[in-house]
């Protein structure tokens, strides 16, 4: 006589191969989190050069934005290469949530805050400087946590496939590197008064990493796709453009890519509503039954 408690579900991966440690790929994960330190350490040299004028805190900024750069090209490494060889594991997962909340969670609020919040020119921000800095970070571990819990392989089965084309709200990696890129602009291009913006930016980039709304997660592309002569060129030149450009591209890549997430979320819900009000009306008849209750 069965007891009436639920069956206990089949784990769909073992503990041993959960918790193996692939070299490469956790490689590039700790190298994510070694950028992310050296950012940190970067932008706490900035703050104490401001306080002591021992120093260029521009210069060190810069420095900061690169390593947070670099430390967005390892995270995008180490993903690809464990689904390339066959290497992905729970552990690497979680190794990689660690390293993301380090180098795009506490290092751009960091950076922020040390940079607009805590100066004195900004003084009317002072009180509240510490909190809209914790938002940010606060919003990028839940970020991270339910990315964890909707691709974990416990939860989606064959039965219940999680989506990898697109993302589930902004990805972390792209929130800090939009924060660190135009930190990066305006000081290339002397435009620091304009950092009194990046605090509410911040708040934005905030709400968009725990929306709903979808961004690609370009996991699908297959880069042996053979290449016409032509766009293969077309992309050199792009390359080109960006590395000359730097500062002015990087900002442009990331925030073009936040309104491509936004522009296609408000299309989709606009398309939603116009199939809700063009959707026929169902007949009724005498006994008040739609044709489907019958």
């Amino acid at each position: 006589m069965s007891s009436g408690s639920p069956p206990t579900p089949e784990p769909v991966i073992g503990s041993a191969q959960a918790s193996r440690i692939y070299l490469l790929p956790n490689l590039m994960t700790a190298g994510n989190l070694f950028c992310g330190f050296l950012a940190i350490i970067r932008c706490i040299q900035a703050r104490f050069a401001t306080l002591t004028g021992d120093g260029n805190p521009t210069e060190l900024y810069a420095q900061a934005v690169w390593f947070l750069i670099a430390a967005v090209i390892f995270d995008s490494l180490d993903g690809r290469l464990a689904r390339l060889g066959g290497k992905e594991s729970l552990f690497g997962r979680e190794f990689d949530s660690i390293a993301d909340i380090v180098s795009f969670g506490v290092a751009p609020a960091l950076m922020v805050f040390f940079l607009v919040l805590a100066p004195d020119q900004y003084a009317w921000f002072k009180p509240i400087g510490w909190f809209i800095g914790f938002i940010y970070l606060l919003c990028a571990a839940v970020r991270l946590a339910r990315f964890n819990v909707i691709t974990h392989p416990l939860i989606y089965t064959n039965q219940l496939q999680y989506s990898t084309k697109d993302f589930v709200g902004l990805p972390v990696p792209a929130a800090a590197g939009t924060i660190a890129s135009l930190v990066l602009f305006l000081n290339a291009n002397e435009l620091e008064r304009l950092a009194i913006f990046l605090p509410f930016l911040m708040l934005l980039i905030g709400y968009l990493m725990v929306s709903t709304i979808r961004y690609p997660s370009f996991k699908e592309i297959d880069w042996q796709t053979r290449l016409r002569f032509g766009t293969f060129i077309v992309l050199l030149i792009l390359v080109a453009l960006v590395w000359t450009l730097r500062a002015n591209a990087l900002v442009l890549i990331f925030l073009s890519y936040i309104g491509y997430g936004l522009i296609r979320h408000f299309r989709t819900v606009r398309r939603r509503l116009s199939r809700r009000r063009t959707k026929p009306e169902q007949p009724v008849d005498k006994t008040g039954k739609t044709p489907e209750n019958t």
